[in-house]
């Protein structure tokens, strides 16, 4: 199976994501900029969860350029991965409108560890399809950021009853880590081609 439908398929679920977070900013009643200032908790958390998200749809992007071809197995991990990146919005929005609270804090940080596990489980079976040539495995090396991201989740949703702050702390972590473009596939690509 080609892998066009799979790219045009999560390019719109992805697209759906964004705008369903965008729309859970409301106006504010009243015309000065003093009127905004209840709704940073929210703007804030919409931004971050806007870079998560997009840092997903890249990597997924340059994940799936080296991509041979798709198996079904492959498409229920698309699928597992695209769940989780959905329930962003709900955890961006009760993680707003309740000022970034212990609770909500600690969702997110669920949803973003599960997240990271769907893709590094579409990320192996890829591997696994593409054979021992895999490009993609040549690509990734050690991942140390795949395998640090993860204890990152883990540490801010375990600091979310005591500390929400730190948990912020540290999801912003995650994101800084990632949203350095990631050139390890496009270097492994140039290598494939000379």
């Amino acid at each position: 199976m080609g892998k066009g439908r799979l790219e045009a398929f999560s390019d719109g679920v992805i697209a759906v994501i964004i705008t369903i977070m965008v729309l859970e900013l409301k106006v504010p009643h009243g015309e000065s900029l003093e009127a905004l200032a209840p709704l940073l908790p929210t703007f804030l958390v919409y931004a971050l969860s806007f870079i998560f998200v997009g840092i997903y749809w890249n990597n997924h992007h340059h994940m799936l350029h080296v991509c041979s071809h798709v198996t079904g197995p492959m498409l229920w991990a698309n699928l597992h991965l695209l769940f989780w990146l959905s329930l962003v919005p709900f955890t961006t929005g009760w993680m707003g409108d309740n000022h970034f609270a212990s609770a909500p804090t600690a969702l997110y940080g669920v949803v973003l560890l599960m997240a990271a596990v769907a893709y590094v489980i579409l990320q192996q079976l890829i591997i696994r399809s593409q054979g021992s040539n895999s490009i993609l495995r040549e690509a990734i090396g050690d991942d140390w950021k795949g395998k640090v991201s993860p204890a990152l989740y883990v540490l801010g949703i375990l600091f979310a009853a005591r500390s929400p702050a730190v948990s912020q702390v540290l999801y912003v972590s995650v994101a800084l880590l990632w949203l350095i473009p990631d050139r390890r596939i496009e270097r492994a690509l140039s290598r494939h081609r000379e």
